[in-house]
């Protein structure tokens, strides 16, 4: 599925048009804006941190907006759009591209459930549907639940009553409890003297078979990336999943955990209560990270680490020890 599915976006704009001051050819089409390593020739990348230069060193972009520090490590057929700050820059040209999806707007076609159209699924009172929307058989939709525009729900779920769902795409045998919001926007702006610019929000979250998110959880969608739930894992009550992040197969995530943007989480991966994931991270598989814990670094695969900052079990109890 296309991103504009959800998204009303242009066609494509030439470079000109999304960089007046350029010196580039005016002919050249961009088509959309990706990341790194999903763009291709007519796409516009872009590369803010040095954590990600073995990833710009193979994309297949035709432009990239980056910085005189950075540019180095892109392909040489790679155009360089070289700016002072990459983030801002990326704003004005994701609200050129797409002009409405730095607000959450009201889904304007939302209206009652239809038995007709949705013969093989159950509804309970006042729940509204969006136009588009697809859901499997033997899926129950609880009360008071909005599921929005060109959302697709598989079969054989179970979500729940008072639940958002917008700009998403749901596996199988989901289970999605009371008061759930999926797929809003997430926190992402550029601070300004007089007014702070807003960063549209132009991903999906995707959450796959055999998920359980537990009541009152929400998860961003993604920025420019998509914010991914793996196979057969498990969200606890008020779990907070920021966008881009991805979580791995046959996770266990206990209550309050806060993820920050664009962390990676691999599989097998148990996190307590109340921990806190700082962003850009990436975590390995079959990790343990104790309760009330800070994570503000990579964690290796086969860890288990605890406190603030997180440190290794076994260093932990020596130092509370002492």
């Amino acid at each position: 599925m296309k991103l504009s599915t959800f998204f009303q976006k242009k066609k494509f704009l030439t470079i000109d048009k999304l960089f007046p001051n350029s010196k580039f050819s005016k002919k050249d089409k961009i088509n959309d804006i990706k990341t790194l390593e999903k763009s291709n020739k007519n796409d516009l990348t872009f590369f803010d941190s040095i954590k990600y230069k073995h990833t710009a060193s193979t994309t297949k972009s035709l432009y990239c907006i980056t910085t005189t520090k950075l540019e180095k490590f892109l392909p040489k057929n790679t155009k360089k759009i070289i700016v002072k700050n990459v983030l801002f820059e990326l704003a004005n040209v994701l609200k050129k591209f797409y002009p409405n999806a730095d607000i959450d707007y009201p889904d304007i076609t939302l209206k009652l459930y239809s038995k007709y159209k949705y013969k093989a699924v159950k509804f309970c009172n006042n729940a509204l549907i969006g136009k588009n929307v697809k859901i499997g058989n033997n899926t129950k939709i609880g009360a008071n639940s909005i599921v929005e525009h060109d959302v697709i729900i598989g079969k054989n779920c179970v979500i729940g009553s008072n639940v958002i769902i917008k700009n998403s795409i749901i596996g199988n045998d989901v289970v999605i409890q009371d008061g759930c919001k999926i797929g809003l926007k997430g926190f992402g702006f550029i601070p300004l003297k007089d007014k702070n610019l807003k960063m549209p929000h132009v991903g999906r979250v995707l959450i796959d078979d055999n998920v359980e998110i537990a009541s009152g959880c929400t998860i961003d969608r993604g920025s420019v990336a998509d914010t991914v739930i793996g196979k057969n894992t498990y969200l606890d009550n008020q779990v907070h999943v920021a966008h881009n992040v991805k979580i791995g197969s046959n996770c266990m995530i206990a209550g309050q955990v806060g993820f920050a943007g664009s962390s990676t989480i691999g599989d097998n991966v148990s996190i307590g209560g109340q921990a806190g994931i700082s962003g850009h991270l990436k975590i390995g598989n079959n990790v343990k990270i104790g309760g009330g814990s800070g994570v503000i670094k990579d964690i290796e695969d086969n860890q288990v680490v605890m406190g603030y900052p997180a440190v290794p079990f076994k260093d932990f109890i020596k130092n509370w020890k002492k």
